[in-house]
């Protein structure tokens, strides 16, 4: 599960690849956890354009940047959201608690 960042002026943009699932997770919390904890950022955007497949660990996924970036007073949005991971995400009710556009 390749994750690609870039930093600019206090933002984290993180270009997430793939398939999204119990054998990616962990390396994609590991590497924006090493992110956040190297660039303290503003603002994290995720960017799931390139997300193929998506399921409860994915939510873990979500929450946990969440959680990572109130931690460093910044913010989180999730971008370019495909069908299927949209459908996962809804459905867990994430909408009320992380801004998609």
């Amino acid at each position: 599960m390749p994750v690609t960042c870039k930093e600019e002026a206090r933002r984290l943009t993180a270009l997430v690849d793939g398939e999204l699932d119990h054998h990616g997770a962990k390396a994609v919390m590991e590497e924006l956890d090493r992110r956040i904890d190297q660039a303290q950022p503003r603002q994290l955007t995720l960017d799931l354009s390139g997300l193929s497949f998506t399921d409860s660990s994915g939510i873990a996924v979500l929450l946990r940047a969440q959680r990572r970036m109130a931690q460093v007073q910044g913010a989180m949005t999730v971008v370019n959201t495909p069908p299927q991971a949209g459908r996962v995400f809804q459905a867990a009710g994430l909408e009320r608690l992380i801004r998609f556009e």
